[in-house]
C-alpha cells in the first residue's frame, strides 16, 4: 500500500438464539425441511399483525451492554423497503433513525497494542428467507426456490465505526465480537449455518488525510478468513486504481472465495433507496431502568474479565489466558477442571497443547468430544502419582477424546502402567550403555546432550513406559560410577 491508509467499517448480523421468531411463534430450529417453520405472520399474509418477542429484545440489550453501548430510552421499528424473492412482505422490519443502542466500543489488541473500535449502533431486525439455486442442465433448466424458514428469525445488526485500518484488525475485531456474543449466550455464531454474517465497507485515502475516499461494500463473507482475504484484495485493487489515475466507484461487491477476487453485484445503495418509514403495527420501545437493571444483574463474566481472573487467580500468563478465553467452551472446561482439583498451569498446558492439536486436526470443538474435565483431572493425577509418564499420557488422552473411557480404564486395558521397578530399569539402562559406547564416551567428555539420547533409547526399549526421573537417575549413576 505505502501511500494509502485503509478505512474499514464492519456490519455484522448475528442471529439471536431464541426458541421462536421475532414477531411470531414459529420455531427457529436450523436445518428443518423447507417452509415447515412458517405462519401467516412471517409469510406476510394480509391482515396479520407482528408481536415483539421479549426474549429477543432482552438478548439484544445484553449484547449492547456487553459492547459498552448507550441504551436509548426510546427506540422504534421501521420498514426497510426493497423487493427480493426471499422477502415475502417486500419490506423488512428493522430500525433506522432511532435504534436500540449507540456509541459503544470493542477493544482489540494487535502486536501488543490495544485499540478501541467504536460501535456506531446495535439494532434489532428480522431475517430474510434463503434462496436455493438449482441447475439441472441447460439454460432452461436453471431455477431458484425460496425457503422461508429463516424469515423472521431475530437478528441484531452491529455496525462499527470506520476505525479499522487493516485486514488483521478486522479479523481480530470479528473474533473478539464472536467470543463476546458466545459468552453472553445470545447467539451460537455459527458462520457455516449463517447465524453470524459480515459485510465490510472499505475505502482508501492518502496516508495522513482525514477525508474519506469512495467506499465499496463487500458481501458474501462467510468466514473470518474470507473477510481477511477480501479486504486484502480490495486494498490492493483500489490502490492500483488510484495509482493509475482512476477513481474508485461506489458499488456493492461480492467475494468469490474460489477465485480470490471481488466481483461487482450492483451500485451501492444509500439509506434513501430503502424509503424507510416508521412501522405502524408496532409501538415504540421504552427501555426502563428496571428492565436494564434486571439484565445487568444477569450478565455473565465477559472474556476480558475471565482473562484478568486467570492471570490474577490462576497465575497464567497473558498469552495463555488470551488463548484459553478465546473459546468459551475451552475456558469453561478449564474452570471445571480447576474446581475438581487440577493444577491450573498443568491443565492449561494440556488444553492448549495436545487437546487443541487433536481438536484442530478433527475440526471439532471440545464440546463435540466425550472428554470431560473429570477425565483430565484423573489423568493429571496418574502422572503426578507416577502411574503413567507424560509420554504415555498422550496415548491415554487420544483414547479418552475418541472413546470417552476413563484414564484408569485405558491404562488397565492397554497395559500402560509406568515401569518404576529400579532393578528392571537398571537392566535396560546397562544394556543401552553397552550398546552405545561412542555416545557414552561423548557424555563422559562433557557432551550433556548425549544423556538425552541415552534416555530416549531406554524409553524406546520400554515402549515409553519407563519412569523418566528414575531413568535419568540410574543412567547418571551407571555412567558416573
Amino acid at each position: 500500500m505505502g501511500v494509502y491508509e485503509a478505512v474499514i467499517g464492519l456490519e455484522v448480523h448475528a442471529e439471536l438464539n431464541t426458541d421462536t421468531k421475532i414477531f411470531c411463534g414459529c420455531p427457529t430450529r436450523f436445518g428443518q425441511e423447507p417452509n415447515t417453520q412458517v405462519c401467516p405472520v412471517c409469510l406476510g399474509l394480509p391482515g396479520v399483525l407482528p408481536v415483539l418477542n421479549q426474549a429477543a429484545l432482552h438478548k439484544a440489550l445484553k449484547a449492547a451492554l456487553a459492547l459498552n453501548c448507550h441504551i436509548n430510552q426510546w427506540s422504534r421499528f421501521d420498514r426497510k423497503n426493497y423487493f427480493y424473492p426471499d422477502l415475502p412482505k417486500n419490506y423488512q422490519i428493522s430500525q433506522y433513525d432511532l435504534p436500540l443502542a449507540e456509541h459503544g466500543y470493542l477493544e482489540i489488541e494487535i502486536d501488543g497494542k490495544k485499540k478501541r473500535v467504536g460501535i456506531k449502533r446495535v439494532h434489532l431486525e428480522e431475517d430474510a428467507g434463503k434462496l436455493l439455486h438449482e441447475d439441472t442442465g441447460g439454460t432452461r433448466d436453471r431455477f431458484s426456490m425460496v425457503d422461508y424458514n429463516r424469515t423472521g428469525v431475530p437478528l441484531i445488526e452491529i455496525v462499527s465505526e470506520p476505525d479499522i485500518r487493516s485486514p488483521e484488525e478486522a479479523k481480530e475485531y470479528l473474533e473478539n465480537l464472536k467470543t463476546i456474543l458466545q459468552y453472553i449466550d445470545v447467539s451460537d455464531c455459527k458462520m457455516e449455518e449463517g447465524s453470524l454474517r459480515c459485510d465490510a465497507n472499505i475505502s482508501l485515502r492518502p496516508a495522513g488525510s482525514k477525508t474519506y475516499g469512495t467506499r465499496t461494500e463487500l458481501k458474501n463473507l462467510n468466514s473470518f478468513r474470507a473477510v481477511y482475504r477480501a479486504l486484502a484484495f480490495e486494498i490492493k485493487r483500489q490502490s492500483e486504481v488510484l495509482d493509475s489515475g482512476g477513481a474508485v466507484e461506489q458499488e456493492t461487491l461480492a467475494w468469490d472465495d474460489a477465485r480470490g477476487v471481488t466481483v461487482k453485484l450492483r451500485g451501492k445503495e444509500e439509506a434513501h433507496d430503502y424509503r424507510y418509514f416508521p412501522e405502524p403495527d408496532l409501538t415504540p420501545l421504552q427501555i426502563t431502568e428496571e428492565i436494564l437493571s434486571g439484565i445487568k444483574e444477569g450478565m455473565p463474566e465477559l472474556p476480558q474479565q475471565r482473562k484478568d481472573r486467570y492471570m490474577r487467580e490462576l497465575g497464567l500468563s497473558a498469552y495463555d489466558a488470551t488463548v484459553l478465553t478465546r473459546s468459551k467452551t475451552l475456558s469453561d472446561f478449564l474452570d471445571d477442571a480447576c474446581r475438581l482439583g487440577a493444577e491450573p498451569k498443568a491443565a492449561a498446558n494440556w488444553l492448549m497443547g495436545d487437546i487443541m492439536r487433536i481438536l484442530n486436526a478433527e475440526d471439532k470443538g471440545i464440546e463435540d468430544t466425550p472428554l470431560s474435565p473429570g477425565h483430565l483431572v484423573e489423568m493429571l493425577s496418574l502422572i503426578d502419582d507416577g502411574v503413567i509418564s507424560g509420554k504415555i499420557a498422550k496415548t491415554v488422552l487420544e483414547e479418552m477424546l475418541f472413546t470417552g473411557k476413563t484414564p484408569n480404564v485405558i491404562v488397565r486395558e492397554k497395559g500402560l502402567l509406568q515401569i518404576s521397578d529400579a532393578s528392571a530399569l537398571r537392566t535396560v539402562v546397562e544394556q543401552v550403555v553397552k550398546d552405545n559406547p561412542k555416545v557414552v564416551d561423548d557424555y563422559r567428555s562433557g557432551k550433556e546432550k548425549a544423556l538425552g539420547f541415552l534416555v530416549g533409547q531406554v524409553m524406546k526399549h520400554t515402549k515409553g513406559k519407563a519412569n523418566p526421573q528414575m531413568v535419568n537417575s540410574i543412567l547418571k549413576e551407571v555412567l558416573d560410577g
